[in-house]
C-alpha cells in the first residue's frame, strides 16, 4: 500500500545507487556504478541503443537480478511489475475467458472499454495464438494495467502496433492511470520525446557518465508542443545514446 502525503499524493520512489551487474566475471560489466531514481508517478522512459543493457536494467528495477554491488532502495512500494513483448496466454482459452478468470469482477467492465480503446474489441472469442504479435501485444498489456502495483514496466510492450494506435494507446494509458508510474522501454525517440515526462538515456559501458537524464515533453492529448523544442530535445537525446 502507497504511502499518502500532501492532500493524498502517492510517495514513492526507485532509487538506483551506484548499481554494478555483470552477468559472468569473465565478461566486462554491463553497468559500473549507475545512479539514478524514479520518484513520482507518470509516464516515463528508459531509453538507448540496442544491446547497451535495457532489458537487464529493467529486470533488476523489478527485483528479477540482484546486481553484484549497490542497491536498489524502494519507497513506498511492494512490487514492481515487469512486462515485455513476447509473454504468452495460455493457447487453449479465449481472450475474454483469461481476463473473467484472472482480473477482479469489479474491473470487468473497464477492461472491456480498453479493449475497445486499442482496437481489439473483435478479438474477445479468439485465442491467444490465432491474434497477431501487435495485438497479443496488446491484450498482454490489458493484462498487466489492472494489475494494483504502483509500478509498471513496459519493455517493448507496444512492439509491432503501428504508430497511430501506440500513440492513441499511450495517451489512453495516461489519462486512466495518472496515480500510477509507468517506464517505457521504446526504441522510438519521437514518442519518448513527445509523451514521456522522465527520461534515463542509458549508454554503453565505455561512456561516461553511462546515465544521462533528460526532461521529456509530457504531452496530453490536447497540448500544445513547441515544435522546434521538441525537435531539438530529440536530437539531445539521439546524440546523447
Amino acid at each position: 500500500m502507497l504511502n499518502n502525503h500532501n492532500k493524498n499524493k502517492q510517495i514513492f520512489e526507485i532509487n538506483c545507487d551506484k548499481i554494478s551487474f555483470s552477468y559472468s566475471k569473465k565478461i566486462p560489466a554491463i553497468f559500473k556504478d549507475l545512479s539514478f531514481k524514479y520518484s513520482r508517478p507518470g509516464f516515463h522512459a528508459l531509453f538507448g541503443e540496442s544491446g547497451v543493457g535495457k532489458s537487464s536494467l529493467a529486470k533488476i528495477l523489478a527485483g528479477y537480478i540482484v546486481p553484484n554491488k549497490g542497491r536498489i532502495v524502494y519507497q513506498g512500494i511492494t512490487n514492481v511489475i515487469y512486462t515485455t513483448n513476447q509473454e504468452r496466454f495460455p493457447g487453449w482459452q479465449s481472450v475474454e475467458k483469461h481476463f473473467d478468470s484472472v482480473l477482479p469482477k469489479e474491473k470487468h467492465n473497464l477492461w472491456r472499454k480498453m479493449m475497445t480503446d486499442f482496437g481489439i474489441s473483435n478479438l474477445m472469442q479468439s485465442r491467444f495464438s490465432q491474434l497477431s504479435l501487435g495485438q497479443q501485444n496488446r491484450v498482454n498489456l490489458i493484462r498487466y494495467l489492472f494489475q494494483d502495483d504502483p509500478v509498471l514496466i513496459m519493455d517493448e510492450s507496444l512492439a509491432n502496433v503501428d504508430e497511430n494506435m501506440r500513440e492513441k494507446i499511450i495517451l489512453l494509458i495516461k489519462k486512466q492511470f495518472p496515480d500510477k508510474c509507468f517506464i517505457y522501454i521504446s526504441h522510438h525517440v519521437r514518442e519518448v520525446c513527445k509523451f514521456c515526462d522522465q527520461i534515463i538515456v542509458l549508454r554503453s559501458q565505455n561512456k561516461e557518465p553511462q546515465v544521462l537524464i533528460f526532461k521529456g515533453q509530457n504531452c496530453m492529448g490536447d497540448s500544445i508542443m513547441d515544435v522546434a523544442s521538441f525537435e531539438q530535445k530529440m536530437m539531445e537525446i539521439v546524440n546523447a545514446s
